[in-house]
């Protein structure tokens, strides 16, 4: 399909993020469309935990705009950014699951917080969320008698307690060994179709981004923004950019040249 046909869920615009005197990005612009999985990639330091932090709202532009379903995610106020921020949902890297709860708990408390259904309608809801993620049965575990990979997939289904329509995840193959990996992928997929959710997923698994992605940018610390775009088998195998190249083939980089090209597709 024709971009310009698909309906684009999140926009920046010339984002610029910087912090002090220190400029991390600079004029960042990209779309992600409804129902795709969108990755962000690039080496450490490349800035992709601070563009997804500016678009979820917790960090503000320091020139640029940030816009989720056509509203400016930076200039909605009181009611409108709640109301805002409820359509989308967020798995941090370390699953951030709340250990002194069990799993119900962990996952009913967005609704709790948000909502105002009634104690039988939330344990229902929560129970459904962790269904779908394959940990009926979990309700009660505490994130401690889990395994990493069960601990993920239960942050997964806190994010999604809202239902909302953008879904980030933040290095969610970080920590895992590569059969939890893969199968956490599949996990992400099925939620992905069966749903029609859109997902953001910042990572540097190159395995993950090979399964799951539909279109990727690549960010790089020099440049301070995007070097590649585009479909992640056409950068590994098609690409001109060195940096792509040697990212997407895991090849060190001591003969590339230090200054970072513009994006290619």
């Amino acid at each position: 399909m024709d971009p310009r046909e698909r309906e684009v869920v999140v926009r920046v615009e010339g984002l610029t993020a910087a912090f002090d005197d220190r400029t991390i990005l600079e004029n960042v612009t990209f779309d992600v469309y409804k129902g795709e999985v969108f990755g962000i990639l690039g080496g450490s330091g490349s800035g992709k935990t601070v563009l997804v932090r500016h678009i979820i709202g917790l960090y503000e532009p320091a020139a640029g705009r940030v816009l989720i379903e056509g509203q400016d995610v930076a200039a909605a106020q009181d009611d409108a950014r709640l109301e805002l921020l409820r359509r989308i949902g967020v798995m941090y890297q370390l699953g951030a699951l709340f250990g002194s709860m069990t799993l119900l708990e962990n996952v009913s408390l967005p609704l709790e917080e948000y909502t105002g259904l009634p104690p039988e309608a939330i344990e229902l809801t929560a129970r459904l969320k962790l269904k779908l993620v394959g940990l009926e049965g979990f309700e009660h575990h505490m994130p401690s008698e889990l395994s990493g990979g069960m601990q993920k997939r239960a942050a997964i289904a806190r994010a999604m307690a809202l239902d909302p329509a953008i879904l980030f995840l933040d290095e969610p193959s970080s920590g895992l060994d590569p059969v939890t990996a893969a199968a956490f992928d599949q996990t992400v997929l099925r939620l992905a179709r069966v749903l029609g959710i859109t997902v953001v997923v910042v990572t540097h698994d190159l395995a993950s981004t090979f399964t799951i992605c539909d279109r990727v940018i690549m960010l790089h610390k020099e440049a301070r923004g995007i070097i590649a775009e585009g479909d992640p088998h056409e950068l590994r195998e098609k690409s001109d950019n060195p940096h792509v190249r040697h990212f997407f083939n895991r090849e060190a980089e001591e003969d590339v040249d230090r200054t970072a090209e513009p994006r290619t597709a």
